[in-house]
């Protein structure tokens, strides 16, 4: 496909054996939780362009293992004829996208993210295929049904992609080879599962969900495609047992993470896709002094087994949408385009609150899209006919890495990224919410030896605040967002760094610790000497 999608033709990629391409690095092995870095290879550039595979592993690789990640994600891999889908209008599943380079070049990303110890992950989109007739699946052989399903059944409700019949056998094994093609051809980590809800249910998952077991159990679920998801988990898993697949599945399917064994899918993790909803909800509907810690808390830890959580991934800032930080800045956007000082403190201290508290409730595996770690001001619009085929939002401004309260962010970003690397505070199994109040807008939790703290009020800090713990010792401040390297105030001393319990009860804990908490902040702490009593 060129780069305009209009023009389609085939290549034949067979080099030589001399010209082969020879590998240089193994597998690198991850310990702990997932960080990923989630991205697309054609807007990764800073210029009003497709970007190369070749242009990627040179300048963003080593920037995202600069940031602390241990894996990235791609979207956009596979082949597809139309640039505006972002890759999930896929033409050819066995071969890289032309736009970004060749096949070798995509081998040589795999093999120098491996050197630098970073895992690769992409999307596979086996829910659905491009409708494309030319140089798509669909009429493949001339037929209407070869790969699909037939009727209204063939195509999707709303998106007009074809629907793949998973109860016939050759699509087993055209689906099945394309996943073992992957990991054996282009060494590939792991695969995220786009948009199960598509296949699992003959209504594409567009209905309405209570959580009713009712719902999951019915005439609308597609058995077949269940069927191909447990064979698919079973197969990857056995071949290659350090593979990694993710769910996406908006209905949350019950047993996503569950062994097949036991009558689950077989999934690694799932992802929480109601947290960026939440998130996004408090920024565009509800004033900053009416959020609810509880319903927070409730959407973040409604079931943390195997989660995969994220502020924002590619659907934040796609599809019509905004980033977070372009959504907190332009609310006070001057009319000559500039932003206040104090609209840039809140966009830094409430972005910087988000992404701790996101990361910390995690269930192992935290997810960032490309530019969202130093807030990038911009969304994602792919050139399109209704911006006239601009590029003008397909790029990132890597530019603002160095500048401002793009810099803050990112050397937060970084430092929790650190934090978990040499911590393992999302590894450390499940955590205890102590305290979550309404009205002073504060939670704390513990995780392992680590205490978090939040102080959502935009408007009260608090001096002495006073939160239990279950353990009574010293705990030691390891992260405050107040930092003046993150762009806050500082306003902490570091006498006030070292703290130790008292054995006043509080939140039913039988020891307390007193805190003082800037607005719109959070603190860790980590417990470095038990006191017995």
């Amino acid at each position: 496909v060129d780069a305009e999608g209009m023009q389609s033709y085939a290549v034949h990629w067979e080099p030589p054996p001399e010209e082969i391409y020879k590998w240089r690095f193994g597998r690198p092995k991850v310990k702990g939780s997932l960080r990923i870095y989630e991205c697309h290879v054609g807007i990764s550039g800073s210029e009003q362009k497709i970007s190369s595979f070749q242009e990627f592993t040179s300048n963003v690789l080593p920037h995202i293992k600069n940031a602390g990640y241990n894996a990235v994600q791609i979207i956009g891999v596979l082949e597809h004829k139309d640039y505006s889908s972002v890759g999930y209008k896929v033409t050819n599943y066995f071969a890289v996208s032309s736009r970004f380079g060749t096949p070798d070049d995509f081998k040589k990303l795999v093999d120098e993210a491996h050197g630098l110890g970073l895992l690769v992950l992409i999307d596979i989109v086996h829910s659905y295929a491009s409708a494309d007739e030319m140089v798509g699946l669909s009429l493949f052989d001339g037929s209407n049904d070869c790969y699909f399903h037939s009727g209204k059944r063939g195509h999707h409700k709303y998106w007009g992609t074809r629907m793949f019949k998973y109860d016939d056998v050759d699509v087993l094994h055209f689906l099945l080879s394309n996943l073992s093609w992957w990991v054996t051809e282009y060494k590939i980590d792991g695969f995220q599962f786009h948009s199960l809800s598509s296949m699992l249910y003959t209504h594409n998952g567009f209905s309405t969900f209570t959580g009713a077991i009712e719902e999951y159990c019915n005439q609308y679920v597609d058995k077949d495609a269940l069927i191909y998801l447990i064979l698919a988990n079973e197969m990857l898993h056995e071949l290659h047992p350090d593979i990694i697949t993710i769910a996406e599945d908006a209905t949350y399917y019950p047993g996503l993470c569950e062994p097949t064994t036991q009558g689950g899918l077989g999934f690694d993790y799932w992802a929480n896709l109601s947290i960026p909803e939440m998130w996004l909800w408090h920024l565009e509907n509800v004033p900053e002094r009416e959020w609810s810690m509880n319903k927070i808390m409730k959407v973040l830890i409604s079931s943390n087994h195997h989660m995969l959580s994220y502020v924002e991934n590619h659907n934040q800032s796609i599809s019509g949408r905004k980033s977070f930080a372009e959504i907190i800045l332009n609310t006070g956007m001057c009319s000559s385009g500039s932003v206040d000082d104090d609209l840039i403190f809140k966009a830094s201290s409430l972005l910087k609150i988000i992404k701790l508290i996101t990361f910390t409730t995690s269930g192992g595996a935290y997810l960032n899209f490309m530019g969202n770690e130093f807030a990038h001001p911009k969304r994602v619009e792919f050139p399109m006919s209704s911006n006239e085929y601009s590029f003008h939002l397909a790029c990132r401004q890597w530019e603002l890495l160095d500048k401002g309260v793009h810099k803050h962010i990112f050397n937060f970003d970084k430092d929790i990224m650190s934090l978990d690397e040499n911590e393992r505070v999302t590894s450390r199994g499940s955590l205890n919410v102590h305290h979550c109040d309404d009205t002073n807008m504060v939670i704390s939790f513990t995780r392992g030896p680590f205490l978090f703290v939040f102080n959502f009020n935009p408007e009260v800090p608090y001096q002495l605040y006073r939160v239990g713990v279950d353990e009574a010792g010293e705990y030691q401040l390891i992260l405050n967002t107040d930092e003046t390297k993150y762009g806050g105030r500082g306003e902490l001393k570091s006498s006030q760094y070292m703290k130790k319990t008292s054995d006043r009860r509080a939140d039913g804990c039988r020891n307390s610790l007193e805190l003082a908490l800037a607005s719109r902040s959070a603190q860790v702490y980590k417990l470095v000497r038990i006191l017995r009593i």
